[in-house]
């Protein structure tokens, strides 16, 4: 089939010289068309699936990874027109899998290539592009370096920089392992802000609660907290208090209450009852009953195919397992 696939033509009317396969040499003629504008219509139906996202997550960005900067600005312009306010390139995944297929921290190593990539994309699209990356690699984690990297960056025209503060062990680590052992240097970051006063640069790694927040904002522009919040979601609540002075916010029991029309809305389009679930596990993290909440969603709503009818009692086992109504973390 590999040889058929090789000698196939770039035209819809697609010729495959057969010889190989009969011993009289016929040709046939095969009109793809069909098939052309069938496949159309499943990538247009895998990218919605794909980049869809729903109002009330705006802002958002999209980030990408790869290396092609044909390829970056093509999927660059189709996040513009999926309605994304910024379009980010991932240099920062110290996956193996990740650097074989060229993307992500390894390409610290190839800075010219990385201009061109980003200037790329930042020329097919009126989005802001920014960059996320590693304050170096294996045995480079020197300041010029990270200096020279992020100034070739700033030339083609990018200004906004999120920098995890820590380097990728490209070879010796896991990805899980790259997120903590490597130690983090944030004066790196601070450098940069004190280097690039005009830019935006965004610092990451190992930021844990609002005291934090607030000391690195007094030294650069702003704060990507990741794991985190994932781990406990309802930091955003401390975030929104201590970092925006807003009082007014819900209750753990209230954000699930507010998130029941989301999830009944978002099933009825096929989304599986898990893949939103499994996101609040963490939502109770340090109250009474947390326990009892996880264990509830691990045995009924992240499992698949769970029965979305258990959502309308969702609300019944927090008030059974007497979780915690209470603000704050």
């Amino acid at each position: 089939m590999g040889d058929i696939k090789n000698r196939v033509k770039q035209s819809s009317l697609i010729s495959l010289d057969l010889k190989d396969y009969y011993t009289s040499g016929e040709r046939i003629e095969l009109d793809f068309g069909f098939f052309l504008e069938e496949g159309i219509l499943f990538e247009k139906k895998f990218r919605k699936k794909l980049l869809e996202f729903n109002i009330n997550e705006k802002p958002v960005a999209l980030q990408l990874g790869g290396s092609s900067p044909k390829l970056l600005a093509e999927a660059t312009k189709v996040g513009e027109d999926f309605g994304y306010d910024e379009i980010n390139l991932n240099l920062g995944c110290p996956s193996r899998k990740v650097e074989k297929n060229r993307f992500g921290a390894c390409l610290m190593k190839e800075p010219e290539l990385v201009a061109e990539c980003v200037g790329s994309m930042i020329k097919s699209t009126k989005l802001p592009v920014s960059v996320k990356t590693r304050i170096g690699y294996d045995h480079v984690e020197d300041y010029e370096f990270l200096k020279s990297f992020i100034l070739k960056l700033k030339k083609e025209g990018v200004t906004k920089f999120i920098i995890h503060a820590r380097k990728a062990l490209l070879r010796k680590l896991t990805p899980k392992q790259n997120l903590s052992v490597p130690p983090l240097n944030y004066d790196f970051v601070y450098k940069l802000k004190k280097d690039f006063a005009k830019d935006e640069i965004i610092i990451n790694g190992g930021i844990t609660d609002t005291v934090q927040i607030k000391d690195h904002l007094e030294k650069v522009d702003g704060v990507m907290i990741g794991r985190a919040i994932y781990h406990s979601p309802y930091f955003l609540a401390d975030i929104e208090k201590d970092i925006f002075n807003n009082e007014d916010v819900p209750s753990r029991s209230e954000v699930m209450e507010m998130l029941i029309p989301y999830i009944q809305q978002e099933t009825k389009k096929g989304v599986q009852l898990n893949h939103i679930m499994r996101h609040t596990v963490g939502l109770f993290h340090g109250q009474t009953g947390s326990r009892q909440w996880k264990q509830y969603l691990s045995k009924n709503m992240c499992i698949r195919d769970a029965d979305i009818q258990k959502v309308d009692h969702i609300m019944d086992q927090i008030k059974l397992n007497n979780l915690s109504n209470s603000i704050g973390r």
